[in-house]
């Protein structure tokens, strides 16, 4: 059997299908298939994204087309409502979702000098790090990992906030600085976690797709993508949330910062994994009580 692997055309998405290829050997011949989509041209123009579907739309449809037979992304870049026909079919087991700092020279976070230039185009991110250090000079950095590092060794900035998860993919962890705890700069929702995504009545890919399935994984970002849901907040939200699966309970972390990083609510719920959802809507409804919804009204797309 040969199985069509729809992938962006980046080093790290590559490296997620060819991670995806390697868990079914022996089960299926996997053709990766590279589809270029509007965030690929979005990213290398350094212009933002508006719209976590701009890396995945084109992928999307050429699923449903049937011109390839499942795709895999980053979690985070999965838009929260997929469209009518397509399933998240597997989620395989978490990478290490935490954040982390790669500066230049080596430094530790409480090294960085006074008004240190730290790039990063997330908005979560710089909530958090000007939350943490007002005196710094959160930048703008846009492209891919490769981009923006060798853009910090020209001298750019001084430092880069991007995902452990992506550099470990890449074989790059020896770039790392520093790892921001959770209770220092709580993740993105889905970061560090793939997303199988395959046609809902597709039966055969799905069946086999369920031997990747990640139970613990695929409940904790199911509990935070309905978080997400429940604040509809766009992908330049400054929105975070982290849910872990542990002796059979989930707990669920979630948060959402004024842009400035001077006001912020965190708050947590825990239940069983197979109450996920709910628990993700609940702590997001939660938010929202709390005033959360000033936050992010302008930044909903």
């Amino acid at each position: 059997m040969t199985l069509r692997l729809g992938a962006r055309g980046s080093a790290l998405s590559l490296s997620q299908a060819g991670l995806i290829r390697g868990a079914l050997a022996g089960t299926a011949d996997v053709e990766i298939v590279t589809i270029r989509t509007t965030g690929d041209r979005l990213s290398a123009a350094g212009s933002p994204i508006e719209w976590k579907g701009d890396f995945t739309r084109e992928l999307d449809e050429a699923l449903l087309s049937s011109r390839i037979d499942l795709a895999v992304h980053s979690l985070k870049d999965v838009p929260s409502d997929l469209p009518e026909g397509l399933i998240l079919a597997a989620v395989p087991q978490r990478e290490d979702p935490r954040d982390v700092l790669v500066s230049e020279p080596r430094r530790t976070f409480v090294e960085l000098p006074a008004a240190a230039r730290v790039g990063t185009s997330s908005p979560r991110r710089r909530a958090q790090l000007l939350a943490a250090r007002p005196d710094l000079d959160v930048c703008e950095a846009r492209g891919n990992v490769d981009t923006r590092i060798r853009r910090l060794r020209e001298g750019k900035w001084d430092a880069l906030v991007l995902a452990r998860a992506g550099l470990a993919r890449l074989g790059r962890l020896s770039e790392v600085c520093d790892v921001f705890p959770e209770s220092a700069m709580l993740p993105a929702v889905g970061q560090g976690a793939l997303a199988v995504v395959a046609r809902r009545e597709d039966r055969r890919v799905r069946d086999l797709l369920r031997e990747l399935d990640d139970r613990a994984s695929h409940a904790e970002v199911l509990a935070e993508r309905a978080f997400l849901s429940a604040l509809q907040a766009g992908c330049r939200a400054p929105v975070a949330a982290l849910a872990r699966c542990s002796g059979g309970r989930l707990r669920l972390t979630g948060a959402a910062f004024s842009g400035d990083g001077g006001e912020g609510f965190r708050e947590e719920r825990e239940g069983s994994p197979e109450r996920a959802e709910a628990i993700g809507r609940e702590l997001g409804e939660a938010l929202l009580a709390r005033g959360a919804a000033a936050w992010l009204l302008s930044e909903r797309t």
